[in-house]
């Protein structure tokens, strides 16, 4: 399981890199243009996986949810948003290289932002959801940048695996 969750981590931060680099240069009103997507924008979006990382990492640390909304525009400047994206996917991959396949079976708690609901589960099921819920978010962002005639990147994992495969976790 542990290399698994060391390939997604890779796959994460190749993929949030392949998006930055398809809005780099767009207009600011096009990076925020509502397209009709649950977090409206491209901005919107990229701001709600970078929020919802944050969230994650906190409960897989055992901390308390950050203070915020899961629409929260954590970083307004595009530039700023992935130095700081930049910076998490690397603590995301530290994350999950540290972690031993006891701490992947263990359970931990952490409150819903919803509902503030208390929630235990086995952290690998929780890292599967953490790595589908950004691999979900980026695919809208991908067809926002389809549907505004950028060069969407190929994101699939096979692409990554193909891509990348001889320096990353998976091959390990």
């Amino acid at each position: 399981m542990k290399a698994h969750f060391e390939m997604m981590a890779d796959y994460n931060s190749w993929a949030n890199c392949r998006v930055f680099d398809a809005v780099y240069g767009l207009a600011d009103e096009v990076f925020r243009r509502d397209l009709g997507a649950f977090f409206h924008s491209l901005h919107g979006t990229l701001n709600h996986i970078y929020v919802a990382d944050l969230v994650w990492m906190s409960r897989f640390r055992g901390l308390p949810n950050p203070p915020w909304k899961l629409s929260h525009i954590a970083h307004d400047e595009p530039g700023e948003l992935r130095r700081r994206r930049e910076a998490l996917d690397r603590d995301i991959i530290g994350y999950t290289g540290a972690l031993t396949e006891k701490q992947l079976s263990a359970e931990f708690s952490y409150i819903t932002m919803t509902d503030h609901t208390r929630m235990t589960q086995s952290l690998s099921p929780a890292l599967a959801h953490f790595f589908n819920h950004q691999t979900h978010h980026r695919g809208q962002c991908h067809a926002m940048l389809t549907q505004i005639g950028a060069d969407a990147p190929a994101l699939d994992l096979v692409f990554f695996q193909r891509e990348a495969a001889p320096v990353t976790a998976f091959s390990r």
